[in-house]
Parts: structure tokens; sequence; C-alpha cells
């Protein structure tokens, strides 16, 4: 019954949303420019996709773990308070005053905390990259919107670069395996490559899907690739610059030619995907496939420290489990 009821009331916010002149927006965490890049494009756009659609609120904390991050806020909150936006002293207050919420926060590792308050709220979320610092994590981040039956997703800006979303719809024919690359900027707070390096991660997923069942990675000081095994016998990397290169991209192999996959083009392609999710309540990438991703970087992380070795990813899902099972503890559906 407690399922039926906070259904039904999701039924009634989608058709809310339909109905009403502008869906009001707030966004968590003015730490990190694409706070600042997401309220202009919505607020001063005067593109079709962002009719309809307005940032009212935000709150700006925020990461107090990463300097470079938290010394960021003064100065963007004034930037976004430029476009109207009002400044508020809580995420409660926030959610008080808009229909759906952009998590922006930088820092991975206090999503599911702040995500708990707009999940028991019922509103829709897109939680930026990176979803959460940890696979257990990203675990339980889903696990607590699937109690509450709200929609979520989070994905890098890199999947809807149009050249990737052509690959992925098969336009270049049956993508046989690929090589694709980021930079990687390391975070002592989070594990690698999700901090940063998940750019090129997600671009392979978007490319070849999921069904990776192991990796290995080699590590140096300037560069790590990983190595990934999909159950069908392809093979695809992921390449992490660490010398500071800041290319985006990569190769992708079909039976007739070698392609180039999309690079960084900016944020529009994705918000219009964040805009028509928080109209429609259908994420534009799976649970599935996110998680994934976060097993892949996982298994990369236990395959560096153990020398290269293959590590599977049913392994690194067994550790994020346990991890996600201890994270849920302090949250029950309240009644």
């Amino acid at each position: 019954m407690k399922r039926f009821i906070i259904s039904l009331i999701m039924v009634m916010f989608a058709f809310g949303l339909s109905a009403q002149e502008v869906v009001k927006i707030g966004i968590i965490g003015l730490d990190t420019s694409h706070s600042t890049a997401f309220t202009k494009l919505i607020n001063s756009s005067k593109e079709s996709w962002a009719e309809g659609y307005r940032v009212v609120a935000a709150y700006p904390y925020g990461t107090q773990a990463i300097k470079s991050a938290y010394k960021r806020i003064p100065k963007y909150t004034e930037e976004v308070k430029e476009y109207g936006v009002e400044i508020v002293g809580s995420i409660e207050e926030l959610i008080d005053k808009v229909d759906c919420v952009l998590l922006e926060t930088n820092d991975g590792n206090l999503h599911l905390e702040q995500a708990a308050a707009v999940f028991k709220a019922g509103k829709p979320c897109f939680i930026d990259k990176p979803l959460a610092a940890t696979l257990g994590q990203a675990m339980a981040i889903y696990e607590l919107a699937d109690r509450y039956g709200v929609k979520i997703f989070s994905s890098s800006t890199l999947r809807f670069t149009p050249r990737n979303q052509e690959i992925r719809a098969g336009k270049e024919g049956k993508v046989k395996g690929a090589d694709c690359y980021s930079p990687h900027t390391p975070e002592p707070t989070h594990p690698d490559y999700g901090f940063y390096g998940i750019h090129g991660i997600e671009t392979l997923y978007t490319v070849m899907g999921t069904g990776c069942e192991a990796v290995c990675c080699m590590a140096t000081k300037k560069d790590h690739v990983v190595v990934g095994e999909w159950s069908d016998g392809r093979i695809g990397t992921f390449r992490a610059f660490l010398d500071g290169t800041q290319l985006y991209g990569g190769t992708v192999y079909t039976k007739q030619e070698a392609v180039a996959a999309g690079g960084y083009e900016g944020y529009e392609d994705l918000l219009r995907e964040v805009l028509q999710f928080f109209k429609t309540g259908v994420a534009p990438v799976s649970r599935e496939e996110t998680l994934e991703i976060f097993a892949f970087m996982r298994a990369a992380n236990m395959s560096a420290k153990r020398g290269g070795n293959k590590v599977s990813l049913r392994d690194a899902y067994r550790a994020g489990e346990k991890e996600a099972e201890k994270l849920l503890k302090p949250y029950t559906l309240e009644e």
C-alpha cells in the first residue's frame, strides 16, 4: 500500500509538471562550474528546449573537503544570483520552493545524504557526475530512490555528444571494440577515475554498451590504461591522462572501419536530456549501466592495487553491495 501511494503521488506530480506554466528547478551545490553553466543556459536561453523551465533557488553547500571546489562557492553564488536565483539556507528550504532538483555538489561523498532529503520529498533529481564517490554509495543512492519511488539519473555530458549517440544508435554499424580517453585528475577524497576520469569511461560505455565482465589496469605516474573484457568477446579500453593532457574522445572499431568518438562539446546536449527527464520521468541512462560503470572503476582500482592482475566485475559488485548495506542502515522509509 505504501509503495502504491508513493507511486500515485509521483504520477500526480508528473501531471502537475506538464500542466503548470513554469517548472521550478532547485540546485544543490554551488561548488562546481556546472551549476553556473546550467543556470545560465536555462534562465537566459531562447532555445525551445529550455522554455517552461527556470532555476529559482540554490543551496550553495557544497563540499568542505575539496579545497579547489569550496573556494568557488562565494563567486558562483554571486553569479547565479545575477540570473534571479534565490539563495537559501538549507536543502529542506530549497525543496519547498522547487519541483525538481539538480544535485551538483562537487563531492560525491555527500550525494547520498543530500539526495535522501530530495527523495523523501518525492522530487525527481538529476545527480551530476560523479553520482557518488564509490560503487557502494552509488548502489545505496539507487536503492533509496527506489524505496521512495523517485526517478533519478546521472551522466557525464560526454555521453550525449551527438557523435557518441549516433555510434550508440548503430549509425556506423555494430561496434567491435573501442579505445576511449579523457583527463584524470586524482582527488584524494575519491577512488581513482570517479571524480574526473569518469568522462572517458562514460564515453566507452556509451559506444560499447553494458556487458563488461573483467578488467585489468596498468598505471604509471603519467597514464593509466584500463582494459575491459566484454561477455561477447569484445575488448574496450580507457586511457586516463594524468599529465594535464586535455583530450576527450576515442576510436571506435566496426567491421567496416575505425571512426572517431565524440569529444567535449559543452553542456547543452546533456541539459536537454535532463529537462526532458524532468518532463517525462523517463531516465535516459539506466540504473544498470550507471552501476556497471562504477563497478568497472572499482574493479580497475582493485586491479591496480594487485599489480595489474585481472579483476572480475562480480568481485567489485560484491564489495559494493556490502558497503551499500552498511550505508543504508540509518535510512528507513518514513511512515
